[in-house]
């Protein structure tokens, strides 16, 4: 059976055993631990016996005239594992988190020919928008 939690601060070890495919690179564990001690740094992973198979990753967040909204920046499930709901109850665990941290919103952003995760997306009651995303690349 798949466990699905989300970590706290004294869940390193938890990087110690990842399948492939569930983070775009190896873990780093110094990365690892700086996001697990920041308090608004949030991931739930699904573990199949003892092994990180799933995960989501999320911010929670202020700005000046608006509340508090979680932004779940990145989900990933190992391709042994697609297909069994596993991105489904990580989702629903991230967001549930954001409504107990009494975020009014929650958001993320896919591919539009990412249909999988759209479906996915759909499915929980999300609402798709297009929206076009630039990003900057800094210099080594």
């Amino acid at each position: 059976m798949v466990e699905t939690r989300l970590l706290g601060r004294d869940d390193i070890a938890v990087f110690d055993r990842v399948a492939d495919g569930v983070f775009d690179h190896q873990v780093d564990p110094g990365l690892a631990r700086e996001f697990l001690d920041d308090p608004r740094h949030h991931m739930v992973v699904a573990i199949d016996d003892g092994v990180v198979v799933g995960m989501g990753s999320a911010v929670d967040y202020v700005h000046p005239d608006k509340q508090r909204q979680l932004w779940v920046n990145e989900m990933g499930v190992a391709p042994s594992h697609h297909r069994r709901g596993i991105g489904r109850q990580i989702l629903d665990a991230l967001l549930a988190h954001g409504r107990a941290l009494g975020c009014t919103e929650a958001w993320l952003g896919t591919e539009l020919e990412n249909g999988p995760a759209r479906r996915l997306y759909e499915s929980a009651g999300g609402k798709g928008e297009t929206f076009i995303l630039y990003s900057f690349d800094y210099p080594p």
